[in-house]
Parts: C-alpha cells; structure tokens; sequence
C-alpha cells in the first residue's frame, strides 16, 4: 500500500508489548534505542527473526551484528524517555480497543478484512473521503 499510494498514505508503528510474551517490552525498548542510531527497521527484523530465543544476551549480539555504537545503545536502553513512548503507545492502544498484535487502523478505523483487498477497499474509500 506504500508503494501503491507514495503521497496518500503513512505507516504510523506503535508499540503494543503484550504481558503474556516476557520480553515484549524488552524488545520494543532496544528496538526504540536502535532508532536512535538510524536501525529501527533493521533491529525489529532481527527481533522478530529471534523471538523464540530473545534475551539481554541476544539483544546485545543483534546490537552488534548491526555494528550499533554499543556505549550509547546501552544508554539509551536505560532512557526514560523510551519508556514514556511505549507506556503512551500502550495506553493509546487501551483506549483505542486493543487486544492483541498487531492491530491496524486506517484513519482511525480498526481493519476488519486483513488481506490485500481490505487493505484496498479501506484505503479507496477514506481517498474518496479526502476528495
């Protein structure tokens, strides 16, 4: 949908960690640290690749693996500011329904039809809106 729609439509990520995975929250923290040093996208692939086996021991290999500046990764782990953001992003997300990952919204509204022709309809309908 990116691609399709360049100048209409933006992806807003908002971090959700759930009690029930242990190192949700851990890992919504590095991935946030790693944005720091321009590795946002590239340390939530690398989460994702390992969540069977995420740990603060595979945080800081996949911190190295991407040749992040280690002293300030490890900084900006403990930054309060970080926490602030997912505690924000989990309220939002408690206000606005949520339950589970992921939840996507398009101009506010939940995504019933999750496939590409959902993705589609909703999209072309809030466009005609917007004219």
């Amino acid at each position: 949908m990116l691609e399709k729609y360049p100048k209409d439509v933006k992806l807003v990520t908002k971090h959700f960690p759930l009690p029930s995975h242990k190192f949700a929250r851990q890992a919504a923290t590095a991935a946030l640290a790693a944005d720091k040093q321009g590795k946002f996208w590239e340390f939530h692939e690398k989460i994702f690749e390992n969540s069977k086996s995420l740990s603060d021991t595979k945080v800081q290999e996949i911190a190295k693996e991407l040749k992040l500046d280690e002293a300030q990764f490890n900084k900006d782990l403990k930054d309060p500011a970080i926490q602030q953001l997912i505690s924000r992003d989990v309220n939002n997300g408690r206000q606005a329904g949520v339950r589970g990952t992921p939840t996507i919204f398009v101009n506010g509204k939940r995504l019933q039809n999750r496939s590409m022709q959902g993705f589609q309809q909703i999209i072309k309908t809030e466009l005609q809106k917007k004219k």
